[in-house]
């Protein structure tokens, strides 16, 4: 190739953003073809930047999953925003999810829930953000099968009037449909560039990442009407045991001893259901048989505490 020719292939980071619950995840789990963040009811699931990578022809597109942006209330909230836009930095396209169901009902103020109120807010202040740093961005409305296609065109024209985005698609990542309408447009338009990752990676998570994630996903999915938000899983042991075979070992801590009780459940059966959950999972993610091992700790007050946050990859101030 000489110095004048410009490379065959093309790569873009793609970024993506929005309130808590729009979907964000959904979107990068069905836009990479495989899972590579964790997808739950329960607000604010994702706590990390986590990038999922898709190959389309000669376009490699990488998804920069962020965490819920929103107004923050503790140090865990503020690394967790933090790292959101941090994930946004330096991206060659800017990727709004927007909850279309609870933004229109906000927006005609018809049946509209607190959680409803609250998601159109925190996206409010996402674009106030955008606008204020003068940064362009792609309108994604999601869940547009939740509601009637009239009341479409009155979201549209709303956003519209910002001014700030290049180009608008309405999709359900759940389902998928209108997803292939924006894959077609970010492979189109990224720019020529060689692949950053091979051609057989998915995501930038480790295994002993994801397996914790794998794990809190259960936990939130079996307990997410009980269980607080301040809970978190470590992978504390990767080993092999005589017959090669994977053990993990992995701590749940939680704030106080009630939350510990919660989720062990009478006789441990929660935590047995959970584990036998996550350990499936594990085994069809990578491959072979795992053997999985949980423990319950007390850690008081770890959502506050600076060196527990950077340990989870967050950027504490």
């Amino acid at each position: 190739m000489t110095s004048t020719e410009m490379p065959a292939t093309k790569c873009a980071f793609v970024a993506v953003i929005g309130a808590p619950n729009a979907g964000k995840s959904t979107f990068v789990n069905h836009m990479v073809g495989a899972k590579v963040s964790i997808v739950t009811h329960k607000v604010q699931t994702t706590r990390t930047s986590i990038r999922g990578v898709a190959i389309h022809g000669e376009t490699q597109l990488i998804y920069v999953d962020t965490p819920g942006i929103f107004k923050p209330r503790r140090r865990l909230d503020e690394a967790m925003v933090s790292a959101a836009w941090e994930g946004a930095d330096d991206v060659d396209f800017t990727l709004l999810l927007v909850d279309a169901r609870a933004y229109s009902a906000v927006l005609r103020d018809v049946d509209a829930s607190r959680a409803d109120h609250k998601a159109a807010e925190d996206t409010d202040l996402i674009v106030q953000n955008l606008q204020e740093a003068e940064r362009k961005a792609i309108l994604v409305l999601n869940k547009i099968d939740l509601l009637p296609a009239e009341n479409l065109l009155p979201l549209i024209e709303h956003f519209s009037e910002t001014g700030l985005f290049q180009e608008t698609f309405m999709i359900s990542a759940d389902k998928g449909r209108g997803t292939q309408e924006v894959q077609s447009y970010l492979s189109g338009n990224a720019p020529n560039g060689v692949w950053l990752y091979p051609e057989d990676q998915l995501s930038d998570i480790s295994d002993r990442l994801m397996a914790a994630e794998i794990t809190r996903e259960k936990l939130f999915l079996r307990l997410h009407q009980e269980l607080p938000y301040s809970l978190t899983v470590e992978t504390e042991s990767w080993t092999r045991t005589k017959r090669k075979e994977l053990r993990i070992e992995q701590v749940i801590y939680v704030e106080r001893d009630g939350q510990k009780a919660l989720v062990l459940g009478q006789k441990g059966k929660s935590i047995k259901v959970i584990g036998q959950a996550a350990r499936e999972e594990m085994e069809s993610l990578f491959g072979e048989k795992v053997h999985l091992f949980l423990f319950v700790k007390v850690r008081e007050n770890w959502t506050d505490n600076r060196a527990r946050l950077r340990e989870m990859g967050l950027n504490v101030t």
